[in-house]
């Protein structure tokens, strides 16, 4: 079959589609016939070494970790599946009290098949495209888990998005879903910009406006209850740290793997703030998610921005880097 691979080398790593074989599930596990994957920017920073794979029992990996298909083979003795399910895959899994990332410590879904341990499978409803279902682990489920777990938003409260890329679009429709208002988008983009009003934004702004902070606070009554990094830049979160307002909270769900600085402690603390890190989410929220699209509350069609074939996964991944088309997910079908 053929598969997105990439390789840790001495000098950097590498991607290429190569043939490999196709796995055979063993106990416990299943194997999918992979319909969709999405195309994230934590694969993009993956092949250009910017992340580095923590748990990967070897030197190479079959990326994707936002997948859905159907089941196409059973283990030895699972039970609670048949052949031909629609399911989705959960980004990772637990093993031995520690998070393993679908994609990045062991082989994901930029594949024709993937195996997956049986407990990550995740029921789609009929009326849910696998173009859409694949990135509602990661791409929805983390600006999710990190509005309702770490963040805690509640209803009727400021918050700012910084970064209305892949996460940040959906983090928008998100927070317009629980009541947070107003809502307040920024990004350098002029059409994600225009996005972000699209997707349920009150208002929003470019970051190189001089009068940003008071335009915003001025939008809040005083200043934000959240904020939220989206982008993963030094610059968001020194910018994002002062539109705060008393017990406002900056999540930072976007990663930079740089320092983090704040200008003024003294301020910070005399307001109570806070500053909390976010990586990804929990099962239970890409359960929730999948409840509230067979409910038809949220709808994520428009978040597919191209579907590829996966012989072109480079292409997809170079589209996405540079931003052509301004994107918010990229699909490859096998």
């Amino acid at each position: 079959m053929l598969a997105g691979r990439l390789y840790l080398e001495a000098d950097g790593p590498r991607f290429q589609i190569d043939e490999v074989p196709v796995p055979e599930p063993g106990p416990g596990h299943v194997l999918v016939k992979v319909e969709a994957a999405g195309v994230c920017l934590s694969d993009v920073h993956l092949i250009d070494g910017t992340l580095q794979p923590f748990r990967l029992g070897g030197s190479a990996v079959t990326l994707g970790h936002e997948v859905a298909g159907t089941v196409h083979a059973l283990g030895p003795g699972v039970t609670g599946r048949q052949v031909g399910d629609r399911v989705l895959l959960q980004s990772g899994e637990v093993r031995g009290g520690d998070v393993y990332t679908r994609g990045v410590d062991y082989d994901g879904g930029w594949a024709e098949y993937a195996l997956a341990r049986v407990d990550t499978l995740v029921p789609v409803p009929d009326d849910l495209p696998f173009e859409q279902a694949c990135f509602i682990p990661d791409a929805i489920s983390t600006p999710w888990a990190a509005i309702t777990a770490t963040a805690q938003v509640r209803p009727a409260e400021s918050v700012g998005v910084w970064g209305v890329g892949g996460l940040g679009a959906h983090g928008v429709q998100l927070l317009r879903l629980i009541g947070a208002a107003p809502i307040i988008a920024v990004d350098p983009l002029p059409a994600a910009r225009q996005r972000a009003l699209d997707f349920g934004a009150d208002l929003a702004l470019d970051p190189a406006e001089p009068d940003l902070r008071k335009k915003i606070r001025a939008a809040a009554g005083g200043g934000l209850d959240a904020a939220f990094d989206f982008a993963g830049a030094p610059a968001v979160r020194e910018q994002a740290v002062t539109c705060l307002g008393y017990g406002g909270r900056l999540v930072l769900a976007g990663l930079s793997g740089t320092p983090i600085s704040i200008a003024d402690d003294t301020m910070f603390s005399f307001f109570a703030q806070k500053l909390l890190g976010h990586y990804g989410s929990q099962p239970e929220h890409v359960t929730q998610l999948v409840k509230l699209v067979r409910a038809h509350r949220v709808d994520f069609s428009r978040s597919v921005s191209a579907i590829m074939p996966l012989a072109d996964a480079a292409k997809a991944v170079h589209m996405l880097d540079t931003k052509q088309g301004d994107p918010i997910r990229i699909i490859l079908k096998p």
